[in-house]
This record gives C-alpha cells, sequence and structure tokens, in this order.
C-alpha cells in the first residue's frame, strides 16, 4: 500500500506504513521457520514446524511479533532508497497496528540532511588577498628568536639575574601537606619568561646557588586543581644552580651557523620567508571568508540535533588533540577558560550548525556544477594512501569499500572547493602559481644544501 510521507519540523521525515496481510506473509513465514528453529516443537523436525503448531506454543502474537522486525526494516529501507531520503541515523517506531489477521501500521521518524533553499550565486570573483606588510619589527623578531635557539646557559657564582636561569627542587604544600604533583626535581625556571604561579620568578631573582628559601604565593583563582585556586600555597625551594643566558651576537659568525653568509643575506631571507608566510595566511583569511559569506547569504532547513551533537562531538575531539600535541591538558585548558566541558560544547553549537550548512553548501555547489571525481583519480589517491600505511590492518581499512565512499565524499569536497576558490577569490590562480614556484625553489635550495653539506635551518619563521 502507499506509504504517507510527512516532512516535519526540525528536519524530520514521517514515514506512515501500512502492509497488508499479503504482503506481511513472507516475513510471517520466516518468523515461523525462525521460532520452530528456537524451540524444540514435538513431532517437528526443527524449522519444519507449521504455523499452527507454532501458534499454539508460542501464540499467535509472538509470530508477528517476530515478523515485525524484518518488516519495519524492509519497508523502511525500500522507501528511503525509493524516494530517495537522505535520512541519518536509525528512525524512531511507533508501531500503530498490530493484530494477528489484520493489515499492520506502523510509522518512522527519522532525522534527514538539511536541504539548501537558497544557495547564494557566485557570479564573481568578490574576495581580495589582504597580504600584511613585513615590518623592521618582525625581522628584528625572527632574529631574536633565532638568538635564543643558539643561547647558551651559563653557570655562574653571581646571583640570579632577570633574564637568567636557575635549577631547582621544588615543593609545594598546602597545611604542610604536599600537593599532589606539587614537587618537581631538577626544574629548570627562566626567570624573564611567565609562569602558572604569578610572582614565582620574582621570588627567585637574586637568588643564589645553594640557597633555600621558603615562601607564600597564591595560586591563580583559575587552577585546574579547584580545592587550592586563589589559596596560599607555602613554597621550599633548593637553588642547585644558577645560570646566565648567553645570547649569540649578530654577526656573520652566528649567521653562518644557520647556513647564510651574512646578516643581511639572513635578513634578505627572513624577509622573503616571512612575506611568503604573509601571503599564505592571506589566502587563508580570504578561502574563510569567501566561504562564510556564502554560507551565511544562502538559507537552509533546520539542522536536525542528532547532527549538531556529532558536529560538537568532533570540534571537541579535534581541541582536546590539538591542546595535547602541544603537551597541555584539556583540564588545564577549561580551568584558563574558566568553562566546564558542557559549557564549552554549549557554546560550539553555532560553529558546529555553521560547519554542517557549509558541507551542505558545498554538496550543492558540487551537484549543481557536476564536479565529480573519477573511479581512476580515486584509485590513484588510495594507491598513495596504501603505499604509506604502517600495517596490514591499515592497508584492509583503506581498501575497504566503505573508506572508498570515503575518499570519493573528500575529493570532490576538494575539488568543488578549489572551484569556489577559482571564482570566488581574486587574482587566486597567479597566487597558487606563486606558491608552487616558491614551493619549487625551496627543494632546489635544499637540495643544493644537502650536495654542499650545510644542514643549519633554512630560517623558516
Amino acid at each position: 500500500m502507499e506509504t504517507i510521507i510527512n516532512e516535519l519540523p526540525g528536519s524530520k521525515v514521517e514515514l506512515k506504513f501500512t502492509v497488508s496481510i499479503e504482503e506481511a506473509q513472507p516475513y510471517l513465514d520466516k518468523a515461523v521457520e525462525d521460532l520452530g528453529s528456537q524451540k524444540a516443537i514435538p513431532g517437528f523436525r526443527p524449522g519444519k514446524a507449521p504455523y499452527e503448531e507454532i501458534k499454539k506454543v508460542l501464540g499467535e502474537m509472538t509470530i508477528w511479533q517476530h515478523a515485525l522486525e524484518r518488516i519495519v526494516r524492509a519497508k523502511y529501507v525500500s522507501t528511503v532508497l525509493e524516494k530517495k531520503l537522505d535520512t541519518i541515523g536509525s528512525p524512531e517506531v511507533a508501531v500503530d497496528q498490530l493484530t494477528p489477521g489484520q493489515e499492520i501500521k506502523f510509522t518512522c521518524t527519522a532525522s534527514v540532511m538539511p536541504k539548501i533553499t537558497n544557495a547564494e550565486e557566485l557570479k564573481e570573483a568578490f574576495v581580495e588577498m589582504n597580504v600584511k606588510d613585513v615590518k623592521d619589527s618582525d625581522i628584528e623578531g625572527a632574529i631574536e628568536e633565532l638568538r635564543k635557539m643558539r643561547r647558551q646557559e651559563v653557570a655562574s657564582d653571581q646571583p640570579a639575574d632577570k633574564d637568567g636561569m636557575v635549577l631547582v627542587d621544588l615543593e609545594m604544600k598546602k597545611d604542610g601537606v604536599l600537593l599532589e604533583g606539587g614537587q618537581a626535581k631538577d626544574y629548570k625556571i627562566y626567570l624573564n619568561e611567565g609562569h602558572y604561579v604569578p610572582k614565582l620568578t620574582e621570588q627567585l631573582v637574586g637568588s643564589k646557588k645553594g640557597e633555600q628559601k621558603s615562601f607564600k604565593l597564591p595560586f591563580p583563582e583559575d587552577h585546574f586543581q579547584k580545592i587550592y585556586a586563589g589559596k596560599d600555597i607555602d613554597f621550599d625551594v633548593n637553588v642547585k644552580e644558577v645560570y646566565g643566558i648567553k645570547l649569540p651576537e649578530v654577526n656573520d659568525e652566528f649567521t653562518k651557523t644557520l647556513g647564510v653568509e651574512s646578516v643581511q643575506a639572513l635578513k634578505d631571507l627572513l624577509l622573503k620567508n616571512i612575506t611568503q608566510e604573509n601571503e599564505r595566511k592571506a589566502l587563508e583569511i580570504a578561502e574563510i571568508e569567501l566561504l562564510e559569506t556564502l554560507v551565511d547569504k544562502s538559507r537552509f532547513t533546520e539542522v536536525p540535533e542528532i547532527l549538531i551533537k556529532e558536529e560538537i562531538r568532533r570540534m571537541y575531539s579535534e581541541l582536546q588533540n590539538d591542546i595535547e600535541r602541544q603537551g597541555g591538558r584539556m583540564e588545564d585548558y577549561l580551568s584558563s577558560i574558566k568553562k566546564t566541558a558542557d559549557e564549552l560544547r554549549l557554546d560550539m553549537v553555532p560553529q558546529a550548525i555553521k560547519r554542517v550548512q557549509t558541507a551542505v553548501y558545498i554538496k550543492h555547489i558540487a551537484t549543481e556544477n557536476k564536479i565529480d571525481v573519477t573511479d581512476a583519480e580515486i584509485d590513484q589517491e588510495i594507491d598513495r594512501l596504501l603505499n604509506i600505511a604502517p600495517d596490514k590492518e591499515s592497508k584492509e581499512r583503506l581498501a575497504s569499500p566503505e573508506y572508498r565512499d570515503y575518499v570519493y565524499a573528500m575529493m570532490r569536497n576538494r575539488k568543488t572547493l578549489e572551484f569556489l576558490k577559482d571564482k570566488g577569490i581574486k587574482n587566486y590562480k597567479e597566487a597558487l602559481e606563486k606558491f608552487a614556484k616558491e614551493e619549487a625553489e625551496r627543494v632546489a635550495q635544499r637540495a643544493d644544501q644537502q650536495g654542499g653539506h650545510v644542514h643549519g635551518p633554512d630560517c623558516q619563521h
């Protein structure tokens, strides 16, 4: 019988099914076979007992209930495919009528991908790449960072100065009890750098080798250990060594350690590298502006909750991985922004919606402009990944049909983004050609340096 399909608020779809007894019969027969196999019926081999015998032993409703699951799955899947409904996740199922000998009625409610109701048309390039000028202070700052990379820590018998470093054994206590994680051996403290305990470095300026120092300092109000946040903590410090920091002079001898012949050549190279970096940043900013503008000016149906939750889960995981890669902890980050994990997730809702809408917009543009990926292109990408896969398990995953679908979607999105950037960002092709030329020059330069046994940094800032 004809399925009734209703669109509901919140990007949901309701499918009302009515299944005749004739349509249900094959599923009822299969249910009888399954139940007969599961329970021994006297006088019959497993799975061979007829309907009436199973009915006597288990009851007719049991047969119909057992058949219902297969009926629901078959009818739902066939309708979704036939009507090309872009459903997400498993549907909610409500049984409206299940009476032996009568039609079966049930309703499936599922979330669907949001649709684009009015796509912003991209007629001409409207985004410019605004490249930041390189100032003398940028070059001097880069040189200062290079000096710090080559700094020498020289042991000293003099009191520690504000630009020096001390090597200490440290204990932190509250009411005479050592804090969890409150002990450190051979702990380096650079006195001209900030510390998570404010004013700790001030207490150590002027300290001498072998000196024992005890003092009290408050922990930050936003410290991740809530029981100590804002509380006075007792510090016991044993100053084991005092070091002066010696930075190399900026001269030709210093620049040669970096693989550059002179100070002027270093400045020229830094100017070139920082300019290129600013150009790439300008392109990244232009790409973001392009997509945000197009998505903001387009109109979409409501994004379903299931997609928002999934996108927030992905965003939170990405943030946590980034923090841990940099040696941090999510707990400390949450403390620094004074939010709980749930509060942070709530803050992510608008961005999660925007990310889903952007994906919908890109898919729409790909469809409208017939942007596609050939089997040969997918094969080439998967072969590339297989060549660098670290183990057998990874290779099997890469070779699966599911991963092939993922690669297809990824490559089509990439092509679509290039299509949009080419149309929407002024001088985009020229910028790409320039970047390609610069990359070729860097590759050639590295090859020359390796051939000449020069192994200094390329001064990428």
